[in-house]
């Protein structure tokens, strides 16, 4: 049997090297110096994986040459430079290494925290480089006994909160994807309340970078904060609005900002640069000897495991080809998983349980169809650290559970795909199903018989069915400047309905909290897909 062959294209850790060069099935090649054109045309056609970072694009160009490859590790959390459907469609899988530098992130957003209260960059600077002995102009506060909001409270946010705790600062966490346990265990405040994080002395978020959370702090949200207020983002760019930032660190309603991440890296000419209560570092979340040690290590297991066929580990998409399947199946799986997505964003609450249901011959899938829809309903809060290989295994260590079946088809259509999200306070049930080649659609929400397009921003309006109430669901959209691309309208036999708007624009938080006033209204979300 000839020996596999994997590419190290980027540079990492001695550690990593050693683990590829000391396992004697493979041969390893570490193309790091090599120019670029030299690795994707002569070293890539050898390679059946290959460990990347940021500096090689895995884009059409590299893949037309990647003939033998099968996996792909990315060493580090993002993917951007990862053509992943690319990826999948030649069966290549593709890997991140997404938790080896979770304590490098935690103690650098503890570094910001201090260095904001106590300004240390620029006390070190004023009596380094400019050799001034001024005690008197840096006074700070204490971390004791202030409030500290965590937005997001997965792998880094609880983490933070557990070190901020051992400062005897006062923690309360927001996150609607985890159930409070996980914050009151550890003596820290829950609330699924947002504005209780905007009452907080300091404020720091840890969440993926989603749909939902791109500008989760803008103007509004700021207005609300006190005054004198200490952010701190170690997590991704956009998360904070950075105009919004820079017009309250103007007016020092933000009083002190510690930033690693920005919008547009490298951010070298940032106007954040160029305040006074601003601390900046240039992205260094990971940059410690120890994560990149791990990282490397865990990116050579990986790439080890994958060549010899034993597992892939963090996988980010499914490792087969689009022709292993019936050609009718990967619609429904597609769809399935933009059903889960949709369900999560709608309940927003800590999950409980996720069933999926399969009626007609897509029903021999419905191991697949329950992974799909996993996937999808933990996107929302977990972004790209769930994959099709971990989904089942995160949602298990959730305590979420997970159940598949089959039930015979007595409905007018040949396939027909359910899922029922269960949360502690609802449950919600959506069900959907394929016309002709691959027209997705969801046809029931509950007891709402509904014929949806699953795709682009919706708005979900639960109300009691009186007069009315299309006009001023309407009225209000057009107000907000959005154009309705779609209405649809479902009916129960209780008096109440739901309406599905697809809208053009982005819709706000002020636009839902006016559909919640309308007198009509039961309930208000949204979801993007």
């Amino acid at each position: 049997m000839s020996k596999m062959t994997i590419v190290v294209c980027d540079h990492i850790h001695e550690k990593g090297l050693t683990l590829l060069s000391e396992d004697n099935d493979i041969i390893m090649i570490n193309a790091a110096d090599e120019p670029k054109d030299i690795l994707i045309s002569k070293v890539i056609p050898n390679a059946d994986v290959i460990i990347t970072r940021s500096s090689t694009d895995v884009d059409e160009n590299l893949l037309q040459y990647a003939t033998k490859l099968k996996a792909i590790v990315r060493a580090g959390v993002g993917v951007d430079n990862v053509d992943i459907d690319g990826c999948s469609k030649r069966g290549i899988v593709v890997m991140n290494v997404p938790t080896a530098n979770t304590i490098a992130a935690v103690e650098l957003t503890m570094t910001h925290m201090l260095s904001c209260v106590r300004k240390f960059p620029y006390a070190h600077n004023n009596l380094k480089i400019d050799r001034v002995w001024r005690r008197q102009d840096w006074y700070g506060t204490e971390l004791k006994d202030k409030k500290l909001g965590i937005i997001g409270f997965g792998n880094i946010g609880s983490r933070v909160g557990i070190r901020a705790k051992a400062f005897d600062m006062n923690v309360i966490a927001f996150d609607p994807y985890v159930p409070s346990s996980k914050a009151t265990d550890l003596d820290i405040e829950y609330t699924k309340d947002f504005n209780d994080i905007l009452d907080c002395d300091i404020i720091t978020i840890h969440t993926p970078k989603t749909a939902e959370t791109i500008d989760m702090i803008t103007d509004s949200e700021i207005a609300q904060m006190k005054d004198g207020v200490v952010l701190i983002n170690c997590a991704r760019g956009g998360l904070y609005n950075e105009k919004s930032l820079i017009k309250a660190l103007e007016s020092k309603k933000i009083r002190m900002l510690g930033i690693d991440v920005f919008d547009k890296e490298p951010a070298t000419d940032h106007p954040f640069l160029d305040f006074d209560n601003v601390i900046v570092t240039p992205h260094l979340g990971a940059n410690t000897r120890e994560s990149q040690q791990n990282i490397a290590i865990s990116a050579a297991k990986q790439a080890l495991e994958s060549a010899k066929g034993i597992a892939y580990p963090n996988a980010l998409n499914l490792p087969i080809k689009e022709n292993e399947l019936p050609d009718f199946v990967r619609p429904f799986l597609e769809l399935i998983q933009k059903m889960g997505h949709m369900s999560a964003e709608i309940t927003k609450s800590p999950i409980k349980s996720i069933r999926v249901t399969a009626k007609g011959e897509i029903a021999k899938f419905v191991d697949s169809l329950g992974t799909f829809a996993t996937v999808g309903v933990l996107t929302e809060s977990l972004a790209d650290h769930v994959n099709y290989v971990n989904a089942e295994f995160v949602a298990e260590d959730r305590g979420i559970e997970i159940i598949k079946e089959e039930k015979p088809n007595h409905s007018g259509f040949n396939n027909k795909v359910y899922i029922k999200l269960t949360t502690d306070d609802s449950t919600l049930v959506i069900a959907g199903t394929i016309f002709g080649e691959n027209i997705q659609r969801v046809i029931m929400i509950d007891d709402y018989a509904l014929d949806v397009e699953p795709s682009g921003k919706m708005i979900f309006f639960r109300n009691s069915d009186e007069p009315g109430v299309i006009g001023d669901v309407g009225h209000l959209i057009s107000k907000h400047g959005l154009n309705i691309a779609d209405f649809r309208l479902g009916r129960d036999n209780n008096g109440k309905a739901l309406a599905v708007v697809k809208v053009d624009g982005n819709i706000t938080q002020d636009l839902k909290d006016e559909l919640a006033n309308l007198k009509a209204c039961i309930s208000v979300s949204f979801s993007t897909l």
